[in-house]
């Protein structure tokens, strides 16, 4: 049996992807000093020139990683704050993500854009905070939020042999995350949820590191009220038939998802579990971060407008009142 860390989870998929396939390289700032955990070692085994440094220009090795893509190449692109996705928004979702469509197949884009660290992190204020994964599964690009270390494992090396372009978010609350692993690392699909624990009364619906909350309120609330922790790991494409069968057998719906209240994961839930016609025994809630949340400096108020263990222990209590 293996201790194995989040961290080290998402190392391992990509030095096994860069020792397995020779296409596979990685651009980003710092990736020969491996500063954010994702590359630690691996420019010293793989060389510089697939694991190459770049300067500090976000737009510039995005649209390399895109072209070398084009070319035959597999990229793997390390993002070090999520705010960066901000500026290369438009090499991502206008031009790897359309450009397979746009060329009647004959051209694909499998690039892997990776947040280490994603979400908030203690004092690093409103441009380092965000977690904008809804921007991504809004336009239709490949979305992957692993909550645990087998699955930061399983997702990546999905993502990078995977045809299309996806974004991994890698939610810094669960970075410190460890894991017993009994059996061999896989891939895991790309759009196949996983149910950590299986419940009767309500599903609670949590990506990423909220999960962890999740599985927490469950078992404190597991003499009273039975959760079952419903976990997306794939936020685009998303996997419906799974929820829907969790919601036939507890009836009842909470969805905690951090990013903002507006057009978020919450409220996409929700609103495509009401289209689909649920019968639900109560009102579903979400909790989310506060519309239009700019995370403060300040670490009181920083977790004032985050989703927490207590704001989930309330709604779930209040979907079976």
């Amino acid at each position: 049996m293996t201790k194995l860390s989040y961290a080290k989870a998402l190392n391992r998929a990509l030095a096994d992807e860069l020792a397995r396939d020779p296409a596979v390289c990685v651009f980003g700032e710092d990736v020969g000093a491996g500063l954010s955990g994702l590359t630690p070692g691996l420019q010293a085994r793989f060389g510089a020139d697939r694991v190459v440094d770049t300067p500090l220009s976000e737009q510039a090795f995005t649209s390399l990683a895109l072209g070398a893509a084009l070319t035959g190449m597999r990229p793997v692109v390390e993002f070090q704050i999520p705010s960066l996705l901000f500026l290369v928004f438009e090499q991502i979702a206008n031009q790897a993500h359309k450009i397979s469509l746009m060329t009647g197949g004959q051209i694909a884009a499998p690039v892997t854009y990776v947040v280490p660290g994603s979400g908030s992190r203690d004092g690093w204020a409103g441009q380092h905070s965000d977690h904008p994964y809804s921007l991504f599964a809004h336009v239709g690009v490949k979305t992957l939020l692993p909550a645990t270390p087998t699955d930061a494992y399983g997702l990546l090396v999905s993502a990078i042999r995977d045809p299309d372009p996806v974004v991994l978010f890698a939610p810094a609350g669960a970075l410190g995350v460890r894991e017993d692993v009994t059996t061999e690392l896989a891939p895991v699909p790309i759009g196949s949820a996983r149910i950590h624990r299986p419940g009767e009364d309500v599903t609670v619906v949590a990506a990423g590191h909220l999960v962890h909350d999740a599985l927490a309120v469950a078992e404190e609330l597991a003499g009273e009220i039975s959760v079952e922790v419903f976990d997306p790991r794939s936020l685009y494409p998303f996997d419906w038939p799974a929820l829907a069968a969790s919601l036939a057998r507890t009836g009842r719906l909470v969805v905690i998802d951090d990013s903002n209240r507006m057009c978020g994961l919450g409220a996409e839930v929700i609103a495509t579990v009401a289209e689909q016609g649920h019968r639900l025994r109560a009102l579903p809630r979400r909790i989310t971060r506060p519309d239009g949340a700019v995370l403060p400096f300040a670490l009181g108020l920083d977790r004032a407008v985050q989703p927490g263990r207590a704001q989930l222990r309330d709604a779930v209590r209040a979907v079976l009142s």
